[in-house]
């Protein structure tokens, strides 16, 4: 029986390629703003901490009067030419971007989607507890989806289905309007509702003072 074995004379292993990693950049590289030794720009426009127009000059004369200060050197205007830099505390500068931002979002105001669903069989008692429901929602400053699922045969009544979606939508008249119109989506018959107030207006509402009268001569006494 023949036996094959490794032959003495056979090549080395090949050796596997290194990989070289790529050096990262010294400091920050996702800043929004190219800060001191980041702006390679000869000259720049530049502004002092205190706002004031200095002029142009050189890059490195401007970092020198910001490391002076104890201040950063920023870039605020990459596009003009030459380019304008801030003299200011990078540090305080985040800080209160930060706080702003923080600000914003909080008055933001999400409108939300509830949704209230029915049936073509649904009892009056039960349709009206969920008018009131979707009334609130409007009221409230959010939209409405009102779904009404066919369940076997009920299917080839879809028609008082969609009498029902009318008639819910003339009730609501005064506070929403029609954003999506009755259809069928599968089994489900879909309508969305939007309110006539905006979402800010019902919270600004909410948080105002009531206002007084002034006072009589009668309330005095």
């Amino acid at each position: 029986m023949m036996v094959f074995t490794p032959s003495n004379n056979s090549a080395p292993p090949a050796r596997r390629p290194s990989i070289i990693k790529a050096k990262r950049p010294i400091g920050p590289s996702s800043e929004e703003h190219r800060l001191n030794e980041r702006i390679r720009v000869p000259q720049v426009r530049l502004i002092d901490e205190k706002g004031n127009q200095v002029g142009i000059v050189a890059t490195q004369e401007a970092l020198s009067m910001a490391r002076s200060r104890g201040l950063d050197l920023m870039e605020v205007a990459p596009n003009s030419r030459p380019p304008v830099c801030k003299i200011l505390d990078y540090g305080k500068f985040k800080y209160e971007k930060k706080k702003k931002d923080h600000a914003a979002k909080k008055k933001q105001t999400v409108v939300k989607i509830k949704e209230v669903q029915i049936r073509p069989n649904t009892e009056t008692h039960d349709l009206e507890y969920k008018s009131r429901n979707i009334r609130a929602f409007l009221e409230e400053g959010d939209k409405a989806k009102i779904s009404m699922l066919f369940r076997g045969r009920e299917i080839t009544h879809s028609d008082l289905g969609f009498k029902l979606m009318n008639e819910l939508a003339q009730k609501m008249v005064d506070v929403s309007i029609v954003e999506s119109r009755p259809a069928m989506e599968g089994r489900k018959l879909i309508m969305i509702l939007a309110p006539v107030k905006k979402k800010s207006d019902v919270k600004a509402s909410k948080t105002k003072p009531d206002e007084k009268a002034p006072a009589t001569d009668k309330d005095k006494e």
